[in-house]
């Protein structure tokens, strides 16, 4: 798997496990879909390729201010809880830092 690859795995991840276990939505909302969709087509448009830093850290933020604000909750939220859901991907994720 591809480094972009498993950075959209990983996000979808943590979009599904704030919408499902913070906002309590068994089934994916239009926001959420949408949300994931997005960060999907930026994830696969980064010009840095395979040689992509985190976002986080990234010197050209891709993502428009108001999905940045909600990526960035989502990330916040999830982030930690992602060791207890999907210990495998969120050590990866870190290693991948």
């Amino acid at each position: 798997m591809t480094r972009i690859e498993n950075e959209k795995a990983v996000v979808g991840k943590m979009i599904r496990l704030y919408y499902r276990h913070k906002l309590g939505l068994l089934e994916p909302s239009t926001e959420e879909l949408e949300l994931v969709s997005y960060a999907q087509q930026r994830l696969s448009r980064c010009k840095f390729g395979e040689q992509k830093p985190a976002c986080k850290k990234c010197p050209i933020h891709c993502y428009r201010p108001d999905m940045r604000a909600k990526i960035r909750d989502v990330m916040r939220w999830a982030g930690p809880r992602m060791i207890i859901y999907d210990p495998i991907a969120a050590i990866k994720h870190i290693l991948n830092k």
